[in-house]
């Protein structure tokens, strides 16, 4: 606040800048100087105009429920149905192959969560950009990759997404622009922030008009207590990037719940992420992480407005895991009744009962459709069990740049020009 001298009753807030302000209130020329004198600032410096965002936080209410109309179209319905299906049963076929000793180390299953994979990237085109976290096969499935790839990825295999060298938590890419799934937490919401760079930098600065791609980053509630992620909410609405930031709220970080390990926001009983984004100057929403078709309305707004330049949106999807942490998780923090209530509200049979319902889809649709998957899944697991494995060589591939990296052997050659360096034959010590 800034008091004008001999006139006591005077005080004028100054929320834009200064002289735009004294001019919409008349003020006269004395008193312009006299604002610009108190203000500290010069004559000839702009003040700080006050940036006018659409930032708003809001719960996304039921479109559904209201809709007279269907709100998508069959075909668009019954590609939503299949990805979530293939998802759902992929899953629930890795656990039968992780207990039969096929897959090896932590494997983190997405069932339940469907329909925020399906919800958000099956709207997005081939040259956008997904960022996961290491819950990260139906993310990959949805964008794309064959389910012969992640199978074949997860037994470890040649014929992987990654050659067998990523695993479960590891998938990449590049032909389909998965740009990864991360172990550590908050780790990939850089590297997402990063491709939006790049696509605003190519368009903006390179002048190529066609580069409006985008990129949505997908993380958990307990990533959002870390720094990476409030960094990465501070740069994306500085430069208004063209990212999508999408929670995937499943109420527990491992075996810590969220309302335990999440401050509340101001004014309110329980924590809020989707608060934090008009903070930054972007808007944040909320949805119900177990209806595709409530997502699949918040993320093609989102989508759209960050493809148009205006910026980032900050999503929370209010979703559950129906397993554990990950299949060597007990999964005994958790009540049954809190089990039984969100399974209760299966986002799959939901969508099954809507398609019905509006005369999307019929029964020998449905089953058709179900029938596809469970034979992709069996078709993924004999091709991922009878590709064969990497070669010991390629453990010294994708080390280093240069492959003189690996040293000088005794010889004085380096040790990649010996014989049988990259077979793996060659004695490396």
């Amino acid at each position: 606040y800034i008091s004008i001298p001999d006139s006591s009753a005077l005080v004028i807030r100054i929320p834009t800048d200064y002289c735009l302000l004294a001019s919409a209130l008349r003020v006269p020329a004395r008193m312009q100087v006299l604002l610009k004198q108190r203000s500290g600032i010069r004559p000839s410096q702009p003040g700080r105009r006050a940036v006018q965002v659409r930032a708003v936080a809001a719960p996304v209410k039921s479109a559904a429920a209201t809709a007279k109309t269907p709100l998508v179209t069959p075909e668009v319905a019954k590609d939503l149905y299949y990805d979530m299906v293939l998802g759902r049963e992929f899953e629930e076929m890795c656990a039968q192959m992780y207990y039969r000793g096929k897959m090896f180390g932590f494997v983190h299953l997405y069932s339940g969560q469907e329909a925020v994979s399906t919800g958000v990237i099956r709207l997005l085109r081939p040259d956008d950009y997904v960022v996961s976290t290491y819950r990260d096969h139906v993310h990959a499935l949805s964008k794309g990759v064959s389910a012969r790839e992640v199978m074949a990825e997860l037994f470890g295999k040649k014929t992987g997404c990654c050659r067998g060298q990523g695993g479960s938590m590891h998938m990449f890419s590049s032909k389909h622009n998965l740009l990864g799934g991360y172990a550590f937490i908050g780790e990939g919401i850089p590297v997402g922030l990063g491709a939006a760079f790049q696509s605003k930098y190519r368009r903006d600065v390179l002048g190529d008009e066609k580069a409006d791609s985008v990129t949505c980053s997908f993380f958990g509630d307990g990533t959002c207590n870390v720094g990476q992620f409030y960094e990465s909410l501070n740069m994306a609405a500085l430069y208004k990037l063209p990212h999508v930031f999408v929670v995937e709220n499943n109420l527990w970080a491992i075996g810590m719940s969220h309302l335990r390990a999440t401050s509340r926001t101001s004014g309110d009983v329980d924590p809020y992420i989707y608060k934090k984004g008009p903070a930054f100057g972007m808007p944040g929403v909320l949805v119900d992480g177990m209806d595709v078709l409530k997502v699949r309305q918040v993320a093609q707004e989102a989508i759209e407005r960050a493809r148009r330049g205006e910026g980032p949106t900050l999503i929370e999807a209010e979703t559950y895991r129906f397993r554990g942490h990950s299949l060597a998780d007990p999964d005994e923090l958790r009540s049954k009744e809190e089990k039984a209530r969100y399974q209760a509200r299966d986002p799959i049979p939901q969508l099954k009962a809507y398609m019905l319902e509006q005369g999307l889809a019929t029964e020998a649709d449905i089953k058709e459709i179900e029938a596809r998957v469970a034979e992709e899944v069996d078709d993924c697991v004999k091709f991922a069990d009878e590709s064969p494995k990497p070669e010991r060589g390629q453990l010294l591939e994708n080390v280093f740049a240069d492959p003189r990296g690996f040293g000088i052997a005794e010889d004085g050659r380096y040790r990649y020009q010996q014989p049988g360096f990259s077979s793996g034959t060659a004695v490396v010590s």
